[in-house]
């Protein structure tokens, strides 16, 4: 079995080994925004998760058996005495669990976990990285040459047919731990296994070629003892394989410290894209904010001088360790990371219940974890999170990458959409202000779980206020107030108002004494009269004990009869129009006791549209790229509907584009390193080029989805080297990459370096997905030959 990578921590605080290179320098090195060493594909631009798929359950088949990382004896049954679990997952959507040796869920239910061996629990994640903008799943692959190889090896057609049935994309990240023939085995399980993935339409290409990451060279610990030279080989062999090569590098690379070795400074920039390890490196946003600063920007700063593609590792935190401070913590990693420029996101990880750090969905409360089992849930600090929550910020983060939500630093979705669950504290953990402050006590301690921590005004000047947010309008009922329990006893004079819009308030009770006594634990409880209300204020008149108004905990509870009913749900939503960067929707309009006040249009949880009607266009959208949207209600009261029905859209591809750029391709063959993705990564010197002496040879390219074609370039690299030639080829075209026919006969073409060898084929317009061109002689050389082929519209 692997060893974790959670074990994989150093000693070292940001900070203690800094670059010596001038901050200030390398901040004005990056003054614009970095631009990519290569073009959008399927990892550039994009957000790439980590998948291990590592759970296996006894009777699910896998051919490792037994609990497979769900229990440290994997033949006995996880239990508080045997697991490997720090965070339980929300199983509500498995349509087949296994009963596990751990108590009850804290609601009385069986304690049951999923096998990532089923085919439904694949295709579970994977829909979801459909709904919440996951691009790209990198596919962990340890040794394959021990007792997990044949459950990796059926784990990875599973990935494959999740990822083709979600539109996803995949790609096999190689994990060297423990692996010490890696040099020579690596080669044969990619030249026998794994490569033959790579021609599946949701194999990920960058460049026009298949991605390929390894993960571990250069590591300083002992599971990891090579050396640069046999690295280097390997990285240069899967490049001349044709491949994009990503480098799971460990955090001190450029420098050759800490968690790297020394001496490996050539292997890391022979990579295309590099990859740092960041998880357990800190735990804090100050921690965050100074590897930003001291590593980040230098790191960005050797890979843009080099062409290199920089994926920084973004994480949610440790949930066991109560890293998360409610979605605060990953917020700040993925802004961080987006301000820097970043080429594309890692996020670490899916599915790694195991070790805490997952953003799949996972237990809201203890109601829904194994209770007494000491294992924290996502409210775990005092704030409700719905069990989707980490999902709905990636889903936000993979917009701000792409230019589709403004760069912000403050998270745009609350842990709860619509709200904390009936019953509970609407206040907690809820954006809070005030009228002033006291040192360092602001407003937002009123609203934390630490009953110790107050908000404190300025002295004097009465009256001071303090307001909280609740995210949306309520019928509120009751107020509950705090102050630390060994404060001495003091009267505080407070006015209740509220408001739904944060701009007009009105009074909800009026100005009163409210006495905090230690003899009753500094609480005062008051029932209000029902009121609908968003924003709730606290006018302090006076005080007793401090010439300030102070306030410890801010409780605020639904009225007893309970929130108004939700509107119904918005039905026949369809598409009625699109472009490259928009799409246009209708649906029927819902229906409410109180009023519909507007709708939501959300694409996966992340609301990207807000009207009152029931249109609307959604823009900023990316070109020739698939999304799937929803649309909500909302009542005058506040109240969600549920979900409309789903509809998916794939915009269309921008005016006069080359429909082939960065595209999947394939071959009848290649000759050494000069595979057919090289016709495709927008590079006029490298070039695909066939096996010799065995006409007819073709090279095609998949345009993702049918599109209208009616003209291609052909080009040959533009050097006078490359000597006049002609070509006899055909162009054909298909829609399901089965079925081909001809859209331009077979003919000489000739490539003239005097003429840029370049040629221009127009034909009569036709619906292609899948573009070949077949080559059946060369008068220069014994084999088919092409740099680029370029595929337009017209």
């Amino acid at each position: 079995m692997a060893v974790s990578r959670r074990r994989f921590v150093t000693s070292v605080v940001a900070g203690s080994a800094l670059a010596a290179a001038s901050t200030t320098e390398l901040l004005t090195t990056l003054a614009s925004p970095a631009h990519a060493a290569s073009p959008p594909g399927d990892v550039v631009g994009k957000v790439t998760v980590g998948y291990q798929g590592w759970f296996s359950c006894p009777g699910d088949s896998a051919p490792i058996g037994g609990w497979w990382h769900w229990s440290r004896d994997r033949f006995q049954p996880p239990s508080p005495a045997n697991t490997t679990i720090v965070s339980w997952p929300d199983m509500r959507e498995y349509t087949r669990s296994y009963p596990t040796a751990y108590p009850n869920l804290g609601n009385g239910s069986p304690a049951t976990l999923f096998s990532s061996y089923d085919q439904q629990t694949v295709d579970t994640h994977f829909r979801w990285m459909q709904e919440y903008g996951c691009d790209t799943a990198a596919l962990q692959r340890f040794n394959p040459m021990g007792d997990e190889g044949p459950t990796r090896d059926a784990m990875t057609q599973k990935v494959r047919s999740a990822a083709e049935r979600y539109g996803r994309k995949f790609y096999i990240m190689y994990d060297v731990t423990d692996w010490l023939n890696m040099q020579s085995e690596i080669k044969i399980d990619w030249t026998t296994k794994m490569s033959a993935h790579t021609a599946s339409s949701a194999y990920a290409q960058q460049n026009g070629k298949p991605v390929v990451c390894i993960w571990g060279f250069g590591f300083s610990e002992p599971s990891r003892p090579f050396t640069p030279g046999p690295c280097l080989e390997v990285v240069n062999w899967f490049k001349a394989q044709g491949c994009y090569v990503i480098g799971g590098v460990p955090t001190w690379w450029r420098q050759g410290i800490e968690d790297s070795r020394p001496g490996f400074l050539d292997v890391y920039h022979a990579f295309n894209m590099i990859s740092p390890w960041m998880v357990y490196r800190t735990t804090t946003l100050e921690g965050l904010d100074s590897y930003y600063n001291n590593v980040n920007i230098p790191d960005m700063a050797d890979c843009v001088a080099r062409g290199i593609d920089y994926q920084p590792c973004v994480m949610p935190g440790d949930l066991a360790g109560g890293h998360r401070r409610h979605g605060d913590f990953y917020w700040r990693h993925i802004y961080n990371m987006v301000r820097l420029g970043s080429q594309g996101l890692y996020v670490s990880m899916f599915d790694e219940y195991n070790e805490g750090n997952q953003i799949a969905k996972t237990s809201e409360t203890q109601a829904t974890t194994p209770a007494g089992a000491n294992i924290r849930a996502l409210d775990e600090d005092g704030v409700a999170c719905s069990s989707d929550y980490y999902l709905r910020i990636t889903a936000d983060g993979g917009r701000m990458l792409k230019g589709q939500l403004a760069l912000t630093p403050v998270r745009p979705t609350q842990p709860m959409l619509g709200g904390p669950p009936t019953g509970g504290n609407l206040a907690a953990g809820r954006p809070a202000s005030a009228s002033s402050q006291n040192g360092p006590f602001p407003a937002s301690n009123a609203v934390d779980s630490n009953a110790a921590s107050y908000w404190e005004s300025g002295n004097g000047g009465f009256p001071h206020w303090w307001q909280v947010d609740l995210g949306a309008s309520h019928q509120v009922g009751r107020l509950v107030l705090r102050l630390p329990a060994g404060w001495e006893t003091r009267t505080q004079t407070i006015t209740v108002l509220g408001s739904t819009d944060g701009g007009s308030f009105a009074t909800i009770t009026p100005a009163a004494g409210f006495t905090f006594d230690p003899a009753t634990g500094n609480t005062v409880t008051r029932t209000l009269p029902t009121t609908t209300a968003r924003y709730v204020r606290l006018s302090i008149g006076g005080n007793t004990g401090w010439p300030a108004g102070q306030l410890a905990q801010v409780e605020v509870y639904a009225a007893t009869g309970g929130p108004d009913t939700p509107p119904t749900a918005p039905s026949g939503l369809t598409v009625t129009g699109r472009t490259a960067t928009s799409v246009s929707l209708a649906w029927t309009a819902s229906t409410d006791d109180t009023g519909v006040s507007g709708y939501q249009v959300r694409q996966g949880g992340t609301v990207v549209a807000t009207v009152t009607g029931t249109t609307a266009t959604v823009s900023g959208l990316s070109p020739s790229t698939g999304y799937s949207f929803t649309v909500t209600a909302r009542d005058t009261a506040g109240n969600t509907s549920a979900p409309s029905n789903a509809v998916t859209v794939t915009t269309d591809a921008p005016a006069n584009a080359d429909l082939a750029r960065g595209r999947p391709t394939a071959e009848s063959g290649h000759t050494q390193s000069y595979g057919s993705g090289n016709v495709v990564d927008g590079d006029p010197n490298s070039y695909w080029e066939s096996v010799n002496n065995a006409f007819p040879q073709w090279v095609q390219v998949d345009l993702g989805a049918a599109r209208t074609v009616g003209r291609v370039v052909l080009k040959l690299p533009p050097a006078a080297a490359w000597a006049t030639r002609t070509q006899t080829l055909a162009v054909q075209g298909s829609t399901d990459g089965a079925s081909f026919g001809t859209l331009v006969a077979a003919a000489g073409r000739t490539f003239n370096p005097a003429t840029g060898n370049q040629v221009t084929l127009t034909f009569t317009a036709a619906q292609t997905r899948y573009l070949r061109i077949t080559v059946t002689g060369n008068t220069g050389w014994p084999a088919g030959q092409l740099a680029a082929l370029e595929v337009y519209a017209s």
